[in-house]
């Protein structure tokens, strides 16, 4: 038994439906039709559920998509996309690597935006020019930007299908595409014009052909080697990934060669040394290739100020052979870590970073039955035996990099941490392998899968704000963490559709958060900062982040005015 289950995880290729258990053989003719009759009704069943579990989550992804104007980092990846199209040129946003602005760029080249040459400013500037002063539609181009990402995200949707299925059966793989789709922030991140959903993505399915090299390492090492690449051409903060990948390109070859004596260990070691540098060089190739495909001389001339980094991060910045393109970049990354940010946590508005903000907003945005089924997920994979060498490809690097995250300055969102909800939902999949222990594990299982699916259709279209339940749900969210989290701007237009139903003819005063130009949807509006506090009468307008951050004048504003309405869980209108 134990050698049939060593084998279901190293030979995932043989799981029957049911993840592992076996029909029995037929005892004679009419049970032998019987039989083939369950085997080709399971043939279509299963590629049936997955079209529905990713058309779902098309469905949602698009809407969302089309009803949210621009967040704020969308304008300036949406005009350095462009500039990539049309002048060549790697300027602008070097603190991001170009490959996520590629993918983008595939939706803008469809759009056939106008765009403004001879337009010089900063990289935001550019941005709200693009989409409002140079002649074009917004929505239309923020849709075909977007659309990209969105197809890229039901991609790696299959990437985590295919893992689970590896380590379970494909039934038990449809656990780990329905909590992958159902993930409100997933949804959220994936259905914007952001590198975020990208990045974490090209990891998963890193891992994931890592995983495979274990049968056929010659194969799978250089494929990793570019999936890699492709998250460290995507956003930097993928670089502490690469030596964790590299370790299990090293686990990799070592469980395809099987070593049983001290001299084929020592081969199997050098082998895996020598994988694990072809994964490096691959991937490095991916990263230096992103920035030729922009420009094959690679003329770089940043428009943002480029810090001087002093100590052992600026000399390690020098030593790295990348682009100089992408070593400034690393040097703005390193300078924006040093800025003395301010953060928001359950009614505390501080300033620098708290190691622990990431865990927490992810308990408050994670659906309750998601949080459950992570944390079961991640014990069966170490305490069932079969699936314990799985362990480290889906434990390990998502430790380290939520470890480098929450080391980080900026507590700005779960979208630095979207690589939990895609590494877990694999991990979510092997709690019905508990059954050995606890016999309700797979209905318990479907159960908590049911529940996450009711809580993350409940807050459609509204993903971005999601919290959980236990947290008041997507209303009360901007009471315990600010910006990504709940309002990046992306209610802008349902504002001024709100306005132009329920207040016609009212006074505005506005205090909007967001890339967006609020004259260009119809909204003409005042700042209630710029006046005093008993001239501001009619509809006071806040972004809830503002709200979160409110001191002096605007504190007063709010705390003497009424709230009367708000507008996606991100806006709250207030009468005066």
């Amino acid at each position: 038994m134990m050698a049939r289950e060593q084998h279901l995880v190293l030979d995932p290729g043989t799981l029957d439906d049911d993840g592992g258990q076996s029909l029995p053989r037929a005892a004679d003719g009419r049970s032998a039709r019987l039989y083939a009759g369950l085997r080709r009704r399971k043939r279509w069943l299963l590629p049936l559920l997955v079209v529905v579990l990713l058309a779902q989550m098309a469905a949602v992804m698009v809407t969302t998509a089309v009803q949210q104007t621009p967040t704020i980092d969308e304008p300036v990846y949406v005009a350095t996309a462009t500039v990539y199209l049309r002048e060549h040129s790697l300027d602008y946003n070097p603190e991001h690597p170009p490959l996520g602005k590629l993918v983008i760029a595939a939706g803008i080249a469809l759009a056939d935006p106008h765009f403004d040459t001879s337009y010089k400013g900063d990289q935001g500037q550019l941005g709200r020019h693009l989409l409002y002063e140079s002649g074009n539609d917004p929505w239309r181009l923020m849709f075909w930007a977007r659309l990209p990402v969105i197809l890229l995200t039901l991609l790696f949707g299959l990437v985590v299908f295919a893992f689970a299925r590896e380590l379970v059966g494909p039934a038990r793989g449809l656990v780990a595409l329905a909590l992958y789709a159902f993930s409100p922030d997933v949804v959220a991140h994936g259905s914007l014009a952001t590198l975020d959903v990208p990045q974490a993505g090209f990891l998963l399915t890193s891992v994931w052909l890592l995983w495979r090299a274990r049968r056929r390492p010659r194969l799978y090492l250089p494929l990793a080697g570019a999936a890699l690449g492709a998250a460290v051409a995507t956003k930097m903060s993928a670089l502490p990934a690469v030596p964790v990948l590299m370790l299990l390109a090293v686990v990799s070859v070592w469980s395809a060669r099987r070593p049983a004596d001290r001299d084929a260990r020592r081969r199997a070691l050098a082998l895996g040394v020598a994988g694990a540098a072809v994964v490096a060089l691959v991937a490095l190739a991916v990263v230096w290739a992103s920035y030729l495909v922009v420009d094959p001389q690679l003329r770089f001339t940043s428009t943002e100020p480029v810090p001087v980094i002093h100590g052992l991060r600026g000399r390690l910045v020098d030593l790295l052979p990348f682009p100089r393109a992408f070593l400034d970049g690393m040097l703005i990354q390193f300078g924006l870590e040093d800025y003395p940010w301010q953060g928001f946590l359950f009614g505390h508005l501080y300033t620098g970073s708290h190691w622990y903000y990431l865990p927490v907003a992810l308990m408050v945005k994670t659906p309750l039955g998601m949080i459950a089924l992570w944390a079961a997920g991640a014990v069966a994979v170490v305490a069932v035996r079969r699936l314990r060498p799985a362990a480290p490809y889906l434990l390990v690097p998502t430790a380290v990099l939520l470890a480098a995250a929450m080391d980080g300055s900026r507590d700005f969102g779960t979208r630095y941490a979207i690589f939990v909800p895609m590494f877990l939902a694999v991990a979510a999949a092997c709690v019905p392998a508990l059954r050995s222990w606890w016999r309700w594990a797979p209905l318990s299982t479907g159960l908590l899968v049911a529940f996450v699916a009711v809580s993350s259709l409940r807050t459609f279209p509204y993903y971005l704000p999601y919290s959980n339940e236990a947290f008041g749900g997507p209303s009360k969210t901007y009471l315990r963490l600010h910006d990504s989290n709940v309002d990046w701007g992306q209610d802008l237009g349902r504002l001024a559709d709100r306005l132009r139903e329920r207040y016609p003819g009212e006074r505005i005063w506005l205090v909007y958060k967001g890339s967006g130009v609020p004259s260009y949807y119809g909204i003409e509006s005042s700042d209630p900062r710029k006046v005093g506090v008993r001239e501001v009468h009619g509809l006071l307008v806040v972004s809830d982040t503002a709200i979160d951050k409110a001191r002096g004048k605007l504190a007063e504003l709010i705390d003497s005015s009424r709230p009367i309405d708000q507008v996606g869980h991100s806006i709250t209108i207030y009468r005066r």
